[in-house]
């Protein structure tokens, strides 16, 4: 835990960007009646039931010296779902850096592996010389939840 407590603690430096990296599901839901309008004095009211459409991924990286967040809807959570993540963090998100320090969690996807199973060798080595990983310990989370009370 030290390692990433560590990390958080530097200054920032653009050069050595410091993100976070998660993905979670959600559930893609529609309407199965129509709502009922307001009226005076009543909200719309929405009914309980609803319809299933399926499930997609959410990639987040945030980088919280910066004030800076990315999310990334795909279809599904694999290794070259994550290989193209990295490559677009580095091409896209980073390309000043000379080396972005990502702070994931165990996941086994979240593994230089998946770089050489999505990319030629060439194209994943070039990606990997510019991250970095620093895990969170087994059962950590990278930041605090946020959990609405009420």
């Amino acid at each position: 835990m030290e390692d990433v407590l560590d990390l958080y603690a530097e200054d920032y430096d653009e050069k050595h960007p410091t993100v976070g990296f998660d993905e979670t599901s959600k559930q893609l839901i529609a309407e199965s009646r129509q709502p009922a309008p307001a009226r005076r004095g009543k909200v719309e009211r929405f009914d309980y039931e609803y319809e299933r459409r399926g499930v997609r991924n959410l990639f987040m990286i945030c980088e919280p010296k910066r004030g800076w967040r990315h999310v990334e809807v795909t279809e599904q959570r694999t290794m070259q779902d994550f290989a193209r993540q990295m490559r677009w963090l580095v091409d896209e998100a980073f390309p000043e850096a000379e080396r972005v320090r990502v702070v994931l969690d165990n996941l086994n996807t979240h593994r230089a592996a998946s770089l050489y199973e999505t990319f030629a060798p060439d194209e994943a080595r070039r990606i990997l010389r510019k991250l970095e990983f620093h895990y969170t310990p087994k059962h950590g989370i990278m930041l605090p939840e946020i959990r609405a009370t009420g």
